[in-house]
């Protein structure tokens, strides 16, 4: 069975909304080498709508300036959960109907082969931690406060907890601190 794995960026003020604008200068050798090491590890990557529109406009233009990184993006096999989504036209990409994403993800999960990698934190990550689907959480906590955000920019939410134990920490010399956790026994 493969795993799902979270990996999300977060201020320490919570934010989780566009991190290219507060992440670059904290994205130094040892963070590139444990994103490339991450997504070398999966094999498919699991996405809302949100992030599937900003990743299809950005990775397909960006192979030339991330190599083998922006390769294995592209060409992984994308899965996507939207009711909207019809064409999704981003290499290999299958549209999940909200409707039958625990069944369809849970069918994933069942497949043989690498893991499956889900990039921040939103509506289908909150479904896949209330279904029992999410096997870790990797914050990427950064060292900076963001400043004002509205509610749909944070990683809280309104009418959602969970509980989570620790499972490893990993800290660079930019002050960066991955911490991974599981969810925790019920």
């Amino acid at each position: 069975m493969r795993k799902i794995i979270n990996s999300t960026y977060v201020s320490l003020d919570g934010v989780i909304e566009n991190p290219q604008n507060w992440t670059s200068a904290y994205f130094q050798d040892e963070a590139a080498a444990y994103a490339r090491d991450l997504l070398f590890s999966c094999g498919a990557l699991l996405m809302g709508r949100a992030t599937f529109d900003g990743f299809s406009q950005a990775w397909p233009s960006m192979e030339e300036a991330t190599g083998d990184f922006g390769v294995r993006m592209n060409n992984l096999p994308h899965y996507v959960v939207s009711d909207s989504l019809k064409k999704p036209g981003w290499g290999d990409t299958t549209a999940i109907p909200r409707s039958d994403a625990v069944a369809e993800i849970t069918r994933l999960k069942e497949q043989d082969g690498q893991d499956i990698l889900q990039y921040g934190f939103g509506a289908v990550s909150r479904t896949l931690v209330e279904h029992g689907l999410l096997d870790e959480l990797r914050l990427w906590i950064h060292p900076v406060f963001v400043g004002p955000a509205d509610p749909e920019e944070l990683l809280t939410r309104k009418d959602f907890s969970a509980s989570f134990e620790l499972a490893d920490t990993r800290t660079f010399k930019t002050g960066v601190i991955i911490a991974t956790y599981v969810p925790a026994a019920r």
